[in-house]
């Protein structure tokens, strides 16, 4: 149960922050994980086995620096359509599309921070899909984004870029690890 435990807690660690062990050191380090010689036995196996998919390539890694690190802030674009906003006042329908789109810049955002959760369904009869679907969520807080532009795109589209430094990330990282070894305790 414990080993399942940190193998999750390491897979969230190097997921949100695209490094190989630094946030999951960090946990151990804070006393949030045990620190036996199970677990390390656990980790040190993880390590080994884990989908290549998670590994990042070699010529990428500063050692126990992450990813986002080495960019200076992220950036996000949203766009919203004007004429399908709920309004018959060409102004309120701009302005509504305005924040439509910078809605979507901040889900963009969150996504970069935190990752997104997609559940997929396929069904398939007699050799034949019938049936394909996927749902994605994303959840998370983002505070202290920059506007940088918000400008028409075309004649019917709105697109809004925010900006997010490096260090409020990593701050927003370090809440979310936070709260989830709390929920798993």
């Amino acid at each position: 149960m414990q080993a399942t435990k940190l193998i999750a807690v390491a897979l969230a660690a190097i997921a949100l922050s695209a490094c190989q062990v630094s946030p999951l050191q960090k946990l151990m380090a804070s006393g949030a994980l045990d620190d036996s010689a199970a677990d390390k036995g656990a980790l040190d196996k993880f390590a080994s086995e884990r989908p290549a998919m998670l590994k990042v390539p070699s010529e990428l890694l500063v050692p126990n620096l992450p990813l986002v690190e080495r960019r200076e802030s992220l950036t996000a674009t949203g766009y919203a359509v004007i004429s399908v906003q709920n309004s018959k006042v060409p102004a309120q329908q701009r302005l509504m599309a305005i924040r439509a789109a910078k809605l979507d810049a901040y889900r963009s955002l969150a996504e970069q921070v935190y990752g997104l959760r997609l559940d997929a369904t396929a069904t398939v009869a007699d050799m034949v899909v019938q049936n394909d679907t996927f749902r994605s969520k994303v959840e998370g807080v983002i505070y202290g984004a920059t506007l940088v532009s918000i400008t028409p795109s075309g004649d019917d589209t709105y697109e809004t870029t925010l900006t997010l430094d490096k260090s409020t990330v990593q701050d927003l990282r370090m809440l979310y690890l936070t709260q989830l070894t709390a929920k798993s305790r």
